[in-house]
């Protein structure tokens, strides 16, 4: 990710991919503390062998049932069918796991909670699966059996059905277990960040995966996802486009009866259990900072990361895995085009991915899906962000997409919320509806809200928050009474006009009493430099993007003379245009073209009586400027770096 004509020398990249890679865990502990979850997602960041067998503890604590400690879940589940003690404990155990996963869970049937084999039989195995389902009934759930081994039927793994008997006589499988929802509200959501370099494929790829039809060749696939009329005539996304793609509670992707049809919104939320959002970006280097907007705004779980198999990992895919990266999220691999590329530049294309995700940099362990028993099992172990699993599908033969429509559909929830916290919203979208009046959509960072609550919405550019209500909510255009951390949604909002309210700004409650929420123009923050020419000085600005909000900021303090590619720093920030509300812990991005640096908020608010670096040479001069900069702003913009409404 190296700027044009700044080429980089071999000792600096591997000083840049290695900070990368460690600010990444820093960014990780820093989340948690923002928003923290009730469950331990963020693993302590240590050497990767310690990190790698507390992931694994993780994935067997998820198997962990109160039933453990007394008796075994052999005897539990081939228990007889009027012993209502062990189908009791059972039905504890199921909805334990379901609560664990969000709805929904991968049982591991034929194995105990410390993964020790119950030598199932075939007609133990039959007793055992006939009292999982009639249990999971009980607890309002369905049972979708995904493989098996030494059992038979369809979903046996190949591994047996060639022959191989050692030591594999016991009967075992993998069964998802999802919770049928009673409302709307209780859908599992999943969002994905589709991003890859132009004429990768995306918005054809995702127009085969939504509608369930195949592409001609010719862009056909993705012409129902465009929304302007150029991106239809040039075939390139221009905008930040939204698509989902539900499952029912037997796996089942949610299609139209009539071929060729598309369903409505509306039918895919009430017919579905779980339902994936993408966000279709755009790859032309012209639109980056609508792709970067995208990226960070929509608050991805997952990113999927789409490579031509003719072109490789060429121009913005690059850029857009860095930024991936450095949001810490997820990453799946898919290469298209297999049905039109020669088998030996395939390899190439595989042979490069490879090498890039297993540079310092990613720190990725790459996994080239190519079965339905290596899909399953990578899935299920996706909860360590070191997996990177690796598609190759053709949207025109339709190639290996049921393995990518498998995976997506027993994708583990991921994601720090916390529905206690104080209500948090971040708009990233505002409209205005006939007969409805304002209406924005976004993010739920934390808390819940109900529709009829009373909110404040801003900052405004004098950095001040406006009263309103929620006149109501939706949800994948469905109206739903409340809305939880971790949704997107779409509030309709009483006495407040269009023009008044943007991207970036938040809504917050409306706590009488309380004074209004502190907004800031400066802000501390660590950063690491990922690419520069030249050196980084005071004065410097650059487009800086923290979630939703887009704005240019000035340099205005560093804690060493300058900084280089390669280098951590803590620095001061200054919005130019107008304070924003931020809170430490809020991921930023800043860019000058192509990506600088990436960073953390520390700290909001700015004294420039206590330099960042105190030691220095001209530490009057400097901080002689810094005061005059400062009563100069403070003459221009009232409210700058100072709490409003206090």
């Amino acid at each position: 990710m190296t700027t044009k004509g700044a080429k980089q020398l071999p000792h600096e990249r591997r000083k840049g991919e290695a900070a990368l890679s460690d600010f990444a865990e820093f960014v990780d502990k820093q989340q948690a503390l923002r928003y923290p979850s009730s469950k331990p997602m963020n693993a302590p960041s240590k050497p990767d062998p310690v990190e790698h067998h507390e992931e694994l503890d993780i994935l067997d604590s998820l198997n962990l049932g109160g039933s453990e400690p007394h008796i075994p879940l052999r005897d539990i589940l081939l228990a007889p069918a009027d012993d209502t003690t062990a189908r009791q404990k059972l039905a504890e155990h199921i909805d334990e796991r379901l609560s664990e996963g969000h709805g929904e869970a991968v049982f591991d049937l034929g194995f105990e909670n410390n993964s020790e084999s119950m030598r199932l039989t075939r007609e133990e195995w039959d007793t055992a699966l006939k009292g999982l389902k009639e249990t999971a009934k009980q607890v309002g759930a369905d049972c979708n059996i995904l493989l098996t081994k030494n059992v038979g039927g369809d979903v046996e793994i190949g591994s047996t059905t060639a022959g191989n008997q050692s030591k594999d006589s016991d009967c075992t499988g993998k069964v998802l277990i999802r919770r049928v929802p009673s409302t709307i509200e209780q859908v599992i959501e999943t969002r994905i960040a589709v991003v890859g370099n132009v004429d990768a494929g995306k918005s054809s790829m995702l127009g085969v995966l939504v509608k369930g039809d195949l592409d001609d060749g010719r862009g056909k696939a993705r012409v129902n996802l465009f929304r302007h009329k150029h991106e239809i005539e040039t075939g390139r996304t221009s905008s930040v486009g939204m698509e989902i793609m539900g499952f029912d509670t037997m796996g089942n992707v949610v299609r139209s009866d009539t071929p060729g049809r598309k369903l409505s919104w509306e039918e895919i939320g009430k017919r579905s259990a779980k339902v994936i959002t993408f966000t279709d970006l755009a790859g032309h280097e012209r639109y980056l900072r609508t792709t970067v907007f995208g990226l960070l705004s929509s608050s991805p779980n997952y990113c999927l990361l789409m490579v031509a198999a003719n072109n490789g990992l060429i121009g913005m895919s690059k850029e857009h895995l860095g930024i991936a990266l450095a949001m810490n999220v997820p990453i799946m691999v898919v290469i298209t085009k297999i049905d039109m590329c020669p088998p030996n530049i395939l390899q190439q294309t595989v042979r490069q991915i490879t090498q890039i995700l297993k540079s310092p940099g990613a720190r990725k362990m790459p996994v080239l899906i190519n079965s339905r028993e290596e899909c399953i099992n990578t899935a299920t172990q996706f909860v360590s962000q070191r997996i990177c699993p690796i598609f190759q599908v053709s949207n025109v033969t339709g190639e290996n997409l049921d393995l990518v429509r498998t995976f997506l559909n027993i994708l583990p929830h991921h994601g720090r919320y916390d529905s206690d916290a104080p209500f948090e919203f971040q708009v990233n979208d505002t409209f205005s509806v006939p007969f409805v009046g304002t209406v924005v959509s976004g993010i739920v960072k934390s808390g819940v809200v109900h529709a009829g609550d009373n909110v404040l919405i801003g900052p405004d550019s004098l950095g001040q928050f406006t009263q309103t209500s929620i006149r109501s909510i939706e949800r994948k255009r469905m109206g739903v009474p409340a809305a939880s951390a971790g949704q997107s949604a779409s509030f309709a909002l009483r006495k407040v006009r269009r023009k008044d309210v943007r991207k970036g700004m938040v809504i917050l409650p409306k706590i009488e009493g309380q004074p209004p929420p502190k907004v800031y123009r400066e802000f501390v923050a660590e950063v690491l430099i990922l690419s520069h020419a030249t050196t980084i000085e005071k004065k410097y600005q650059a487009m800086l993007h923290v979630g939703p909000v887009a704005q240019t900021c000035a340099i205005i303090d560093v804690d060493r003379p300058f900084i280089r590619t390669g280098d951590r720093a803590t620095v001061a920030f200054q919005f130019v245009q107008r304070p924003e509300y931020l809170a430490p812990g809020d991921r930023l991005l800043f860019r000058e073209g192509r990506t600088k640096g990436l960073g953390i908020v520390m700290s909001v608010g700015y004294d420039p009586t206590k330099p960042l670096m105190p030691h220095q040479s001209e530490g009057g001069d400097a901080q002689g400027s810094e005061d005059a900069n400062g009563s100069v702003d403070k003459g221009a913009h009232p409210s700058a770096g100072v709490k409003v409404g206090a």
